[in-house]
């Protein structure tokens, strides 16, 4: 039995149908594994974009074409499947690692592009910060003329030979030790400061020496990114173009070591009086250490600064021997901190005007706004409120008073001191006396809060009961003082308040005292005042309230902090003012009760551009009234004590007063144990206070008695300087 077939057509043939793309399933086969499933979604999902994008090049060059389809098997591989298949949960969303690869390879591409484009458009600035090539400060007199000069010796520049090896590798050692084999920047180091300073809003150093000279001589002190990316660019081309000796030369010359210097040499002559060749490694550590930053190092600026300072000394010191150095047994003599001058000696004058200059820069500092390092960086022209002649007026006054002491009291005058100050009613600081000579004494007599102001603070109680009048009792009404108020003026008179007599701690009643144990019966205040009767004001600061006396004294012009305690003795002048303060005070009289706070500056430029200078206001510290009666109070004690000056000089207002050691009312004082005489007053709406006094600054703050110092009554030295410096002599 056979099957037959008919003969097959001669225009047919056998053949395999294979249906279109389109009608595949692009379901995997049942039975496939994970791996297969992949490869057919990732194949059918290649097919489908190379579809649409050969639709998309079918206009282009058969060139364009053949480029897709070399990079198609790439872009299969590279091209994500979100969510993947064969993955379940979180991980559906993960790339692949050829994706990771791939990606971190691109960015590593594109980093490296954008480094060498901006290392290419970098250009190494063509100038100099300003304080690379320092200026000086220029400061001027009232008048516009030139006072004095700063700044210009505070920086010198040293070539590397004559900076001790020790001294360059204490610097090293202590700020980039890897200086002479690196490339210029520390990636480490930039890590670290962006992350400081991006992650954490705080700043870090961790620059080399090359950053830290680019940002010394080219750019700002800025911690931003922006800068710190600039500087490590064009650190890293400086340090293609100059040699590393160069570059270590330029940074010691121009790096900040505190004390108004810049450069190593400087610095030098600034902390220990002698040049950079002469410094051995211990002191170089020393000052090493200070570029971490002087305001935190330098070790005379307090107990804190001095410990760190200490501590950082040992582990450069330590650090020189790890690396090299210095030898261990070197480092073993370096066992005693090399504790530097408490003052920079590079002040050349030593003259009447460092004073003034120091009063000035303090000033402009604070009112400008101005930190220790930007004023160190020079080119301020500082116009003072100071006036030429009544400085040379003071100024000689006192030294002839000076030497006159010598002569007489030879003994005394060692440690005789005399701080004085004038002070117009608007403010301004027209002249001081500081002391007699700069080089020798730094400490400013007429700034100086160190000796009681004595009687001489009797016009701020007799203001003070003026202005808010008094109370006998605790639940009664204010009574009004006026200047024809009567108290009783006999000396031993106690103390009292509104619950009987005043105790001291000791347990005894405190009395008040007049000068010479005098008494003076039943007397007005403004008699008391013009004949410096002091018991009546002892008593009057209790019935006007020892805070109402404080408050109307530091409203007048007194620092809060040399306010004495709040017990009777307030009012008979336990506080200690400056000669500045007590000018100051004794101007707000004059000038209608309105109290405009003492300065010495101002205005201010920097290379012709003005600075913004924050100018004191007046305010109103006691009534006008109050403060007309207080002058004229002081007028009369004028004409009392001077008659015939009072009659060639009407209108001037002006008290003598005096401190003693057992309290300017002490029942047990008397005329030797005066440690302090003032005299303070006005005349044209300037006024002055004159101190003396005597101080052994090697010894105590304890004040000396004057030991005929101040000399008599007849000749008394503060009202003769007063005179002097007021034009009235």
């Amino acid at each position: 039995m056979q099957l037959r077939l008919g003969a097959v057509p001669a225009d047919e043939t056998m053949q395999l149908r294979i249906p279109p793309a389109a009608e595949r399933s692009e379901e995997p086969a049942a039975g496939g594994g994970r791996a297969e499933r992949r490869r057919t979604a990732r194949r059918s999902t290649t097919e489908r974009a190379m579809t649409g994008a050969a639709n998309l090049l079918a206009p282009l060059t058969p060139h364009a074409r053949r480029l897709l389809a070399l990079s198609a098997p790439y872009a299969r591989r590279i091209k994500p499947v979100y969510p993947r298949p064969g993955r379940t949960g979180w991980r559906r969303w993960l790339p692949s690692w050829r994706q990771w690869l791939g990606a971190t390879l691109t960015s590593f591409v594109l980093l490296c592009g954008f480094l060498v484009t901006a290392y290419a458009l970098t250009d190494i600035p063509d100038d100099l910060n300003s304080y690379a090539t320092q200026q000086d400060n220029v400061y001027f007199w009232s008048d516009g003329t030139p006072m004095a000069r700063t700044g210009w010796v505070q920086r010198q520049e040293m070539p590397l030979k004559d900076i001790p090896e020790d001294v360059r590798w204490a610097v090293l050692a202590a700020e980039n030790q890897s200086f002479y084999s690196d490339p210029g920047v520390s990636v480490t180091g930039i890590t670290r400061a962006l992350w400081r300073t991006v992650g954490q809003g705080d700043t870090e150093g961790g620059s080399t020496i090359t950053q830290q000279y680019v940002k010394n001589v080219y750019l700002t002190q800025n911690q931003t990114v922006s800068r710190k990316f600039t500087e490590a660019m064009i650190a890293l081309k400086l340090d293609n173009k100059m040699s590393k000796d160069d570059i270590l030369e330029g940074y010691l010359n121009t790096s900040w070591f505190g004390r108004g210097t810049y450069g190593i040499q400087r610095a030098a002559q600034a902390y220990y009086g002698k040049d950079v060749s002469k410094l051995n490694a211990s002191e170089a550590a020393m000052l090493a250490s200070l570029l971490k930053g002087a305001g935190l190092y330098d070790p005379t600026l307090g107990k804190a600064n001095h410990q760190r300072a200490v501590e950082r000394w040992n582990w450069i010191l330590d650090r020189m021997v790890k690396i090299g150095k210095l030898s261990p047994q070197e480092r073993a003599k370096y066992t005693v901190f090399p504790d530097p001058l408490k003052t920079n000696p590079l002040y050349d004058t030593g003259e009447q005007s460092d004073y003034l200059v120091e009063l000035a820069s303090q000033y402009a500092k604070k009112a400008g706004h101005l930190t220790d390092k930007e004023f160190d960086l020079g080119g301020y022209q500082i116009y003072t409120t100071f006036d030429r002649k009544r400085e040379k007026a003071l100024t000689d006054a006192v030294t002839q008073a000076r030497k006159k002491a010598q002569k007489d009291h030879p003994e005394a005058a060692r440690t005789g001191h005399y701080g004085a100050a004038s002070v117009g009613a608007d403010g301004r600081i027209l002249a001081v006396y500081g002391g007699p000579d700069h080089r020798k004494q730094g400490y400013n007599e007429s700034n100086a809060t160190t000796v009681p102001a004595g009687t001489a603070f009797l016009p701020f109680v007799y203001a003070a009961g003026l202005e808010h009048g008094v109370r006998t009792t605790r639940s009664g009404p204010v009574t009004p003082v006026t200047p024809e108020t009567v108290y009783d003026g006999d000396d031993g008179i106690p103390v009292t308040t509104p619950e009987g007599p005043y105790w001291d701690r000791s347990g005894k009643k405190v009395a008040a005292h007049n000068d010479g144990g005098k008494s003076y019966g039943r007397i007005t205040l403004r008699q008391a005042l013009a004949r410096s009767v002091n018991t009546p004001f002892m008593q009057l600061g209790m019935d006007t309230g020892l805070d109402k006396v404080s408050a109307t004294a530091e409203a007048s012009g007194l620092l809060p902090s040399s306010i004495g305690p709040h017990v009777p003795d307030l009012s008979l002048g336990s506080s200690t003012p400056s000669a500045i303060r007590m000018a100051s005070g004794y101007a707000t009289f004059a000038a209608g009760g309105s109290h405009t706070e003492p300065y010495s500056v101002r205005r201010i430029t920097r290379n012709g551009a003005p600075v913004a200078l924050l100018v004191p206001r007046a305010a109103r510290a006691v009534g006008a009234q109050v403060a007309e009666e207080v002058t004229e109070a002081l007028t009369d004690a004028f004409r009392t004590a001077h008659p015939d000056e009072a009659a060639r000089h009407p209108g001037v207002a002006g008290k003598a007063g005096t401190a003693r050691k057992a309290g300017a009312g002490g029942a047990s004082a008397t005329a030797g144990q005066d440690t302090a005489a003032w005299y303070a007053g006005t005349a044209d709406s300037v006024s002055t206070a004159v101190v003396v006094y005597r101080l052994d600054l090697a010894k105590s703050l304890e004040p000396l008695p004057l030991d005929g110092l101040a000399g008599t009554t007849v000749d008394n030295v503060p009202y003769n300087l007063w005179s002097a410096a007021m034009g009235l002599g």
